[in-house]
C-alpha cells in the first residue's frame, strides 16, 4: 500500500514537470552592457532594438527607457507602457513604476515606484503620509 502511494506521488511530479514545459517563457538576449527596446510584432515574436551600449547596470537602462517613454509622450504618443531588456532580464516601464522579469510572459517584480510627482524611487524610500 505504501509503495502505491509513493508511485502516485512520483507520477504526479512527473506530470507536473511535463506541464511546466508547455508554458511559454521567452528569454531576453544576454548582450553585455546593451540596453534594448522590445517591440512585440504582429506575429507575436519579439524584436530587440539596441537603444544604448556600454550601459553599466540595469537601473541605468531603466532610466534610459523611462526617458525614451517621456520623449514619446512629448511627441504625442500616449503609450503609458514600454518594454526593454538588459542582460537577460526584461524591464517593464509601467504607469505605476518599473518591473523586472526573467521572461516576457512570466512574473514581474517591482523595482522602482512612481512618486506623487511622477519621479521614480526605490520602494519604501519615501516616508508614508
Amino acid at each position: 500500500m505504501r509503495v502505491s502511494s509513493i508511485a502516485a506521488v512520483l507520477a504526479l511530479g512527473v506530470a507536473g514537470i511535463g506541464l511546466s514545459g508547455c508554458v511559454k517563457a521567452t528569454k531576453a538576449p544576454f548582450d553585455q552592457g546593451v540596453c534594448n527596446h522590445v517591440i512585440e510584432k504582429k506575429d507575436g515574436t519579439l524584436q530587440f532594438n539596441p537603444v544604448e551600449r556600454n550601459v553599466p547596470n540595469m537601473e541605468t537602462c531603466a532610466a534610459t527607457l523611462e526617458g525614451m517613454r517621456i520623449r514619446f509622450m512629448r511627441m504625442g504618443l500616449r503609450r503609458e507602457q514600454l518594454t526593454g531588456s538588459y542582460q537577460g532580464k526584461f524591464i517593464f516601464v509601467e504607469k505605476e513604476g518599473i518591473y523586472l522579469g526573467d521572461s516576457y510572459e512570466g512574473a514581474r517584480f517591482m523595482s522602482l515606484v512612481r512618486t506623487g510627482d511622477g519621479r521614480l524611487a526605490v520602494p519604501g524610500a519615501l516616508p508614508a503620509r
